[in-house]
């Protein structure tokens, strides 16, 4: 998630995760996430939905809003068929580079996660690690389930990775501070209006200092329920985290929604 700091002029500003997730400062700062972590959400995934058991070679799944690639990368080294999918070139690059160090095939693709072309070409689709309420209304956030749905083999399985806003209300952190690679990172957050708001500040080694800002929308399970039903998906399950333990709404930090094109 993230903004960036405004421009100048009367040119428009970007939305803030085109400018944030095509900086270089966005790996630094987010350089901690766990690929142990990402093994373990793929690996609760395969075995909930069950293509776990099939061949992986017959297997087609689109991870949307990829970013470098952990999370697709880890199923590709699992054998399946994968296709990312980011807005920006730049992690799709890196990801390219991560993948093509292990030996890896993975297939890229850069566009608009409202854009994705709805082919009907997957087995599975997943977006995970809060890669979702990234825009202004919630009608853009229904195209996004409404595009996926298309994008879906009949049978076919989406896996929507949220944060339980809930947990988050009652555990977030207004302030932290460290440093990352020489970094100074100062992030402020703040509940506003249904969305979590994050303000990094980044100063190098050299003193120049830069400014972003992520904006996310918190769903509660009833509304993106709702939402998912309104697209055309059936929920089979919620897990809590990425273990895929039962979701419990005061105690579970994610919201692991588990549905199916009919």
């Amino acid at each position: 998630m993230t903004a960036s700091p405004g421009n100048s002029g009367s040119k428009p500003e970007s939305p803030w995760f085109e400018e944030w997730f095509s900086h270089p400062f966005y790996l630094e700062v987010y350089k901690h996430r766990d690929r142990d972590e990402a093994a373990l959400c793929i690996n609760t995934i395969l075995s909930v939905t069950g293509l776990g058991l099939k061949t992986p070679e017959t297997v087609s799944i689109l991870d949307i809003a990829c970013g470098a690639g952990r999370h697709a990368i880890e199923l590709a080294r699992q054998g399946y068929c994968v296709t990312g999918n980011d807005l920006s070139p730049y992690l799709l690059e890196e990801a390219r580079k991560e993948a093509a160090g292990c030996g890896i095939i993975l297939a890229l693709s850069c566009c608009d996660m409202r854009e994705i072309p709805a082919n009907g070409d997957f087995d599975m689709v997943v977006q995970l690690f809060t890669s979702f309420g990234y825009f202004d209304t919630e009608e853009d956030d229904l195209r996004v389930l409404n595009k996926v749905l298309g994008t879906l083999k009949p049978g076919g399985w989406y896996v929507l990775d949220l944060i339980n806003p809930r947990h988050l209300e009652k555990n977030i952190q207004p302030q932290t501070c460290r440093s990352v690679e020489g970094l100074s990172v100062k992030e402020t957050r703040r509940l506003d209006g249904g969305r979590v708001l994050k303000t990094i500040s980044i100063t190098s080694p050299d003193g120049k200092n830069a400014d972003f800002i992520e904006s996310v929308r918190l769903y509660n399970l009833g509304t993106i329920s709702s939402m998912l039903l309104k697209a055309g998906f059936v929920i089979e399950k919620v897990a809590g985290n990425y273990s895929g333990e039962p979701f419990e709404e005061e105690n579970s930090p994610r919201m692991m929604i588990f549905c199916r094109k009919p």
